[in-house]
Order: structure tokens, then C-alpha cells, then sequence
């Protein structure tokens, strides 16, 4: 190829692309994106099957804006469909935030947050999360300057698990200006199990400068057809339709949404499963002697340190894919039969990290 450039935008140059969780080899699990280990419903299969491809969708995902307005108590024109919590995000930082402009957010946090960012032209405020992986709620509130466009809050964390408190929510919002948008990110509220979380369908209604995301994703087990949604005042959905790319969600995947709200019941118990799984391994791990934020998504975090890349090559070898972060390690709670696995592995991996020995196997 030439070696002619053509010319780009620097500061985008200079953004290390999102990097998706590793895939695993057909005899390894994967374990590094979070996903639903359980196959879709029947239900959402055979309305997945009825789809005629060779047609554009219905653009503004009518029929699911209007079966979800009916569950939250608003409007259709008050919930907007995307593909999937990190597309409304890059739709929302356009919509909000431009060169000169800061977005907040706490960090560690969701990967895309810096890059979808930066490219709008603005400028991420990193708030460090607290040593137990928390939010720092006074850090985040003292980040929001007069430049400040957009403060997201992600509840549970990704990568950390952990949630905000409603009263540490109430806390933000009694804080911040009123004309300051605020994003609730609440991508794996679905495996939430402490009564103290903020849930978003309690507070929306109170907070005229709030959008609350879900995601169909994580709970509902439709990863690959990326779809979600947020429920917001109508000028703020109207700004997001404005920007967002025509004819982005597929027809398939409103079906599936809507197939997955008709069997929601059954899918929640899938859910319940896997919060009961997670728990049970989170209890394990802190018997061996790791250090586990109070974990509330569908995954656990562990902060390894400088032997973080060994540690994910020793699992990768062992069958186990998870996502390495910098200092750390994100685990997806997945199917049953990885849990001793992981426990026998994890075993190995914390004696070898308390007697600096190296890891064998």
C-alpha cells in the first residue's frame, strides 16, 4: 500500500480504539464480555425467524417504544431505541457536547465512555472510583464545572460490579445544576439485589434533566442483535433522533425485544439464577483470600496488579477467557460448570501471587 496519508482528525488518531472482550476458542469459555450464558427463548427465535431482512425496518422502533412507554408510564415519544446503552451514549455526547465541552464520569467505568468522547470533539473528566471500586460521589460532583455538558453515572459499574446508592444518587442530583444532563447507565440492573441501588424507574420521574438507559443485552440475552433504549423528557429524545443513524435498528432485533418483554417472567428467572451464581462465586473467592468489590451486575471484578497479563494468559490456558483491564480482571458469571473452574484456577493463581512463585500450567 502507499505510503500516502490522508489527513484525520488528531485527536481522534490519538484514541485507542474500544477493544471488545477477547473470544474464546471453541474449547474455552468466554468469560470477557459479560454476556448471557443461556440460548434465546423459543419465543424470541421464532419472532427473530419472521423477519422479512429485505426490508428497512420501521425506523423509530414504533411498536417496542410503544410496548415499553406502557411500562414505564410515559409517553412513546419519551423513549428512544438504540443499538444498544453504548450507542445512546455516542448519541447523547453529540447531542450534548462538542470542542471546548467536558463530560464527566467516574474511572474505572464503561471502556467506551473516554472514546465516544473524545469523539465529539469533547473532553473526558476522569473521576477515580473509590478503592472499593465505588463511585466518589463528592469527587464527581466537584468535577462539574460550568464546561460540564454531561455526567454519566453507571449503576452497576462496569468493571467493578458495584452500585450507587439512591441515597448517593439523591445526593448528585441535589448537587448538580438543573440544567446539567444527567445519564444513568444501567445496563445490568436487571442482576441487582441490594434494596440501597438506585433503580431508575424510581427516580426518572423526579428529575427532569435525567435519561435512565437499559439495554436488552445483558438480562434479555440479545448481545448480537444490539438493542436498548432510554426513557427521557421528549426534547431530549427528539435531540437524539435528530443525530442518531437513519434506519440503525435492525427489524430483527425489535422483534426479539418485544418477544423478550412477552416472556419477561421466565427470562427474569434466568436472571435470578445467574445473581445467586455470582454471589455464591463472590463468596467463594473472598474465602480463598481475594479482595471482591460487593459485585451487583452479572460479573466480579479482581485487582491483580502487575502480573494482571500473566494471570489472564494462566486462565486463557486453563479454558477460561476473561477481560484484562490495566490492574485488573473482569469475570463474567457464566455457565454453572465454570465456577469450580474458575475457583480451582483463581486458587492457584493467589498462592502464586502471595509467594511470588510463577504460575505453572
Amino acid at each position: 500500500m502507499s505510503e500516502l496519508r490522508v489527513r484525520l482528525r488528531p485527536d481522534i488518531a490519538a484514541i485507542a480504539p474500544y477493544r471488545q472482550g477477547r473470544m474464546a476458542p471453541e474449547d474455552a469459555f468466554k468469560l470477557s464480555s459479560n454476556e448471557n450464558p443461556y440460548p434465546p427463548l423459543p419465543a424470541v427465535v421464532e419472532a427473530v425467524a419472521s423477519s422479512p431482512i429485505n426490508r428497512y425496518p420501521e425506523g423509530s422502533a414504533l411498536g417496542l417504544r410503544v410496548r415499553l412507554a406502557e411500562i414505564w408510564g410515559v409517553t412513546p415519544d419519551e423513549v428512544y431505541v438504540g443499538n444498544g446503552s453504548a450507542s445512546i451514549i455516542a448519541d447523547l455526547v453529540t447531542a450534548t457536547s462538542g470542542p471546548g465541552d467536558e463530560v464527566v464520569f467516574a474511572w474505572k467505568s464503561f471502556e467506551a465512555y473516554p472514546g465516544l468522547t473524545a469523539s465529539a470533539g469533547a473532553t473526558g473528566v476522569r473521576v477515580p472510583t473509590l478503592p472499593d471500586g465505588r463511585h466518589d460521589i463528592p469527587g464527581l460532583i466537584a468535577a462539574v464545572t460550568d464546561r460540564t455538558k454531561l455526567l454519566i453515572l453507571c449503576s452497576p459499574n462496569n468493571p467493578t460490579s458495584t452500585v450507587i446508592t439512591r441515597e448517593e444518587f439523591d445526593t448528585v442530583m441535589a448537587s448538580v445544576p438543573r440544567d446539567l444532563l444527567v445519564v444513568l447507565d444501567e445496563a445490568y440492573v436487571e442482576f441487582v439485589t441490594d434494596p440501597n441501588a438506585v433503580n431508575g424507574r424510581d427516580v426518572l420521574p423526579l428529575h427532569p434533566n435525567l435519561i435512565v438507559l437499559r439495554t436488552f443485552s445483558k438480562a434479555y440475552g440479545l448481545a448480537g442483535l444490539r438493542i436498548g433504549y432510554g426513557i427521557a423528557a421528549q426534547y431530549i429524545t427528539d435531540a437524539l433522533r435528530t443525530v442518531q443513524v437513519p434506519l440503525g435498528i435492525t427489524d430483527l432485533a425489535q422483534r426479539a425485544a418485544i418477544a423478550s418483554l412477552d416472556h419477561e417472567e421466565e427470562l427474569l428467572e434466568r436472571v435470578r439464577v445467574i445473581s445467586e451464581r455470582r454471589d455464591r462465586f463472590r463468596a467463594a473467592l473472598l474465602e480463598q483470600g481475594w479482595e471482591v468489590p460487593e459485585a451487583q451486575g452479572n460479573f466480579v471484578w479482581l485487582t491483580i496488579g502487575e502480573r494482571n497479563a500473566e494471570v489472564a494468559a494462566y486462565l486463557e490456558a486453563n479454558g477460561l477467557v476473561v477481560r484484562a483491564n490495566v490492574d485488573g480482571l473482569r469475570i463474567t458469571v457464566g455457565e454453572e460448570e465454570t465456577i469450580d473452574l474458575l475457583l480451582r484456577s483463581l486458587g492457584n493463581v493467589i498462592a502464586a501471587l502471595r509467594s511470588g512463585e510463577p504460575l505453572a500450567g
